[in-house]
């Protein structure tokens, strides 16, 4: 889905009257009609799902026109955090990233970047966000142990 700034995100991006983290704002600039929620979450800045739905919710983002408004919920079809064993964000977080960081560190100088975008991350959010980098990067048979500690 393709997600334009509405009036009111255009007047927040230049009085900042809604308090943004600098990913945020970062993110919410690249959403110009032209780059799906996809693209923005795969560009490296460590966005979650998550803080799109927030923006969404907020009224700053919105759909493209043409494009039906039962499509805005489809934001969150990432995986759902609140799994059957129970583990807490912070705890997938805390078990994913080790795991990250070993996958990303293997690829050497090809993945010095994605490596350098791991070790930026500071929520499971941000990790989860990038998953998907990291499993095209590696494989899905690597990746798969952490898909499991971020999903599990």
């Amino acid at each position: 889905m393709i997600l334009v700034k509405t009036e009111a995100g255009q007047q927040v991006l230049k009085d900042r009257s809604v308090p943004l983290t600098p990913r945020q704002r970062s993110a919410f600039i690249q959403f110009d009609g032209k780059r799906s929620i996809d693209d923005v979450l795969a560009s490296g800045l460590g966005i979650g799902r998550e803080e799109v739905e927030q923006m969404v919710a907020l009224g700053l983002l919105a759909p493209l026109a043409g494009q039906p408004p039962a499509a805005a919920p489809a934001v969150s079809a990432a995986p759902a955090p609140a799994a059957p064993s129970g583990r807490s964000r912070q705890q997938r977080y805390k078990d994913a990233y080790p795991i990250a960081t070993q996958l990303t560190g293997g690829l050497g100088l090809m993945g010095f970047r994605l490596n350098l975008q791991v070790e930026g991350t500071t929520s499971y959010e941000d990790l989860l966000a990038l998953a998907p980098k990291i499993r095209a990067a590696v494989g899905a048979e690597k990746a798969a142990a952490l898909d499991k500690a971020l999903n599990d």
